[in-house]
C-alpha cells in the first residue's frame, strides 16, 4: 500500500510557474503525472524512472522537468511558461500500480 499526496497547486498567470510535489509514503519506483480538464480524459504529462530517466508528452516538452528525491520519497514537476490549456487537476500516480493521489489543482488565467 502506498499513499501519494499531491501539493503546489493553484492559480497563475500565462507565462507564469508552478512547482507540483507528490510526497509517497514509502520508497517510490517510477512515477508519472497525469492531468484532467473538465470534459476531457486524464491525459499523460510526464514519468520518471528509478535511474531519472524522463518522458514528457510534446505538449509540455521544454516547458516542464520532472525530478525525484528519493531520499525524501517525493516527485517533482516544475511547470514554466504556463498556458491556459495546462488548467487541470493534476493526479501523480506510481507507474504500473492503481495508486494514485487525491490530485492538485492547476489554474493558468489571468
Amino acid at each position: 500500500q502506498v499513499q501519494l499526496v499531491e501539493s503546489g497547486g493553484g492559480l497563475v498567470q500565462p507565462g507564469g510557474s508552478l512547482r507540483l510535489s507528490c510526497a509517497a509514503s514509502r520508497r517510490i519506483f517510477s512515477m508519472g503525472w497525469y492531468r484532467q480538464a473538465p470534459g476531457n480524459q486524464r491525459e499523460f504529462v510526464a514519468q520518471i524512472t528509478t535511474g531519472g530517466n524522463t518522458n514528457y508528452a510534446d505538449s509540455v516538452k521544454g516547458r516542464f522537468t520532472i525530478s525525484r528525491d528519493d531520499a525524501e520519497n517525493t516527485v517533482y514537476l516544475q511547470m514554466n511558461s504556463l498556458k491556459a490549456e495546462d488548467t487541470a487537476v493534476y493526479y501523480c500516480n506510481a507507474i504500473g500500480t492503481s495508486y494514485w493521489g487525491q490530485g492538485t489543482q492547476v489554474t493558468v488565467s489571468s
